[in-house]
């Protein structure tokens, strides 16, 4: 039965957070088993974009970081922090923000893995990417445990233990994933990568629109498991989640990489009932300011994960001053069947998000955003044309348009 442990932390400053931390990884059975003395051990934490601050629940606090770092050495083990921001970001720009220079002050190796030399790893029963771009220091660790925040994803529901390890990905794949299927190329991840544990940062969680641009929730806990599924299972629990509503983790655990079942999982330490909160939803952050004539057609097949970039695709307009360019635009996510356009709506004026929008509608549309689920760059350039460039700083792990 796979075991995840729950534990408050009694206060913020570093003691305080290491004593949670060392909870709660003995909670779930300690490091001996996985983690043997002389074993190089990658921490990844999620630095995905340079957030407002670093307590906004968006990036991984350095003091979980450090946390397990010490508990590393404590079985043997030669613990280093690594990871890669968003396609198109930097790297040591988050660093900065999330103050992990100070680490290296300490002596903690801090490494940006988009400055060091590429390999490939096999995915086994990959079904998007058979062979995973990454770098040399990920194919020789000898473990890796993932260190997520607790937030919601507009794309995703939850980004949690899973899709954190996009960050021991190449660019060039994490774009490739969005474009040929998310869900399943994340699965391809951990398929490849097979993370040893999973600890949770909810100290400061996000919710609303994530993964960056949230709204900050404290949580005061840190969550962890060797069953990197049941981890985002649980997590999503305390978030106010069904345990399988998650695309990612129903896609994972159909490929038999970890239990998302609760009651095959045993949950040590704080109950989830006591510690369970609503997050938001990024589809019930309401975007005001949008015309009159603007239209969203959304099928009810469509998936949260083309409904949600839609909704924060016009959340990025609303912050460039854009929603001026829905005016008489009919917008398509889902399945939609002609008939179901309304009368008004031409060729011209209708836009599709995703693939299957695109499949029933490719005849009666404009233009398109591909993906499944697309990104939220291109969705806004396809709402507004090729006519009017669209620059934005790269969101969602997506790269910068030129």
């Amino acid at each position: 039965m796979s075991i995840v442990s729950i534990y408050k932390t009694e206060g913020n400053d570093y003691p305080a957070i290491k004593v949670a931390v060392d909870k709660a990884i003995e909670g779930c059975g300690g490091l001996s088993d996985i983690i043997k003395p002389g074993y190089k051990v990658l921490i990844n934490p999620n630095l995905v974009a340079a957030a407002s601050n670093r307590l906004s629940g968006a990036i991984t606090r350095w003091e979980v970081s450090k946390a397990i770092c010490e508990a590393v050495k404590a079985v043997g083990g030669e613990p280093f922090i690594a990871e890669s921001a968003g396609a198109g970001l930097d790297t040591e720009a988050v660093i900065k923000v999330a103050e992990y220079e100070q680490l290296r002050e300490e002596g903690y190796p801090v490494i940006d893995l988009k400055s060091c030399k590429k390999a490939t790893m096999v995915s086994p029963g990959g079904v998007v990417c058979p062979e995973i771009k990454t770098w040399e220091l990920v194919k020789e660790a000898d473990a890796i445990i993932t260190v997520p925040v607790m937030k919601t994803h507009d794309q995703t529901e939850v980004t949690l233990g899973m899709k954190n390890l996009k960050g021991v990905i190449a660019d060039e794949n994490k774009k490739y994933l969005h474009f040929n299927g998310l869900y399943e190329g994340v699965a391809d991840i951990i398929s490849a990568v097979k993370p040893v544990m999973c600890i949770v940062d909810g100290t400061f969680g996000q919710q609303g629109i994530g993964p960056v641009y949230g709204e900050t929730i404290e949580m005061d806990l840190i969550v962890a498991s060797k069953d990197v599924v049941a981890c985002d299972a649980v997590t999503s629990v305390i978030m106010g989640y069904e345990a399988d509503e998650p695309p990612i983790t129903r896609a994972a655990y159909a490929r038999g990489l970890g239990e998302m079942n609760l009651d095959k999982i045993e949950v040590v330490g704080e109950k989830i009932e006591d510690v369970r909160v609503r997050f938001k939803r990024s589809s019930e952050v309401q975007v005001e300011g949008l015309p009159d004539s603007f239209t969203m057609v959304v099928a009810d097949e469509a998936c949260t994960g083309c409904r949600n970039t839609l909704f924060s695709s016009l959340m990025d307009m609303k912050d460039y001053d854009l929603l001026e360019h829905l005016k008489d635009k009919f917008v398509c996510t889902g399945p939609v069947k002609p008939e179901k356009l309304p009368e008004n709506a031409t060729k011209e004026n209708t836009i599709c998000i995703g693939r299957c929008a695109y499949k029933t509608l490719k005849d009666h549309c404009a233009r398109v955003s591909m993906g499944c689920p697309p990104s939220n760059v291109d969705t806004v350039q396809a709402i507004l044309g090729p006519e009017i460039p669209y620059k934005i700083r790269a969101l969602n792990d997506e790269e910068n348009v030129e």
